[in-house]
């Protein structure tokens, strides 16, 4: 039994390293227009350091307080993102989200081919491939209601960017 446990572990490290993941980063979804004050909080409380921003491309302009995709913040030698909980369209919500308001990313090499080997494991696709000024992206569920966030840096292609050029 332990032979199987082990001989299953090495096949799920050597897909992992097949797909070639790159990086893990927990992600939390704070009420709409409260992720700034929900940086100031960790910087405050946990020493965090803010080494990006970025705010939705559609609310920048046009509004005083514009909705933010993600923070990413350093804390001690970890990692973690925050953003703003908004719909589809941009617009600002405190509507639950799906998986609670927490997500995971893992950064990809090809995400396209992370993408498939989640899929093939039971997980389902919540948004399509997209690019944006985070890179590429895609949001996945797994069978246990979670959201994961499957993301390439901008210079990395993937099949889809690929046949899309």
């Amino acid at each position: 039994m332990a032979e199987e446990a082990a001989e299953q572990q090495s096949r799920e490290e050597a897909a992992a390293a097949v797909v070639g993941l790159l990086g893990f980063k927990p992600h939390l979804a704070v009420p709409a227009m409260k992720a700034d004050a929900a940086v100031q909080f960790y910087k405050a409380a946990f020493g965090a350091e803010e080494l990006r921003r970025v705010a939705h491309p559609k609310r920048k302009a046009e509004h005083e307080l514009p909705l933010i995709l993600f923070a990413e913040l350093k804390i001690g030698s970890s990692l973690l993102l925050v953003s703003d909980c908004f719909d589809a369209e941009g617009e600002g919500g405190t509507a639950a989200v799906i998986g609670g308001g927490i997500s995971f990313r893992l950064q990809a090499e090809d995400v396209d081919a992370a993408v498939k080997m989640a899929v093939a494991a039971g997980a389902e696709v919540v948004s399509e491939v997209a690019e944006d000024e985070s890179g590429v992206v895609v949001k996945l569920k797994d069978p246990f209601g979670v959201v994961w966030v499957v993301s390439a840096a901008v210079g990395n292609k993937t099949l889809d960017a690929e046949a899309e050029a």
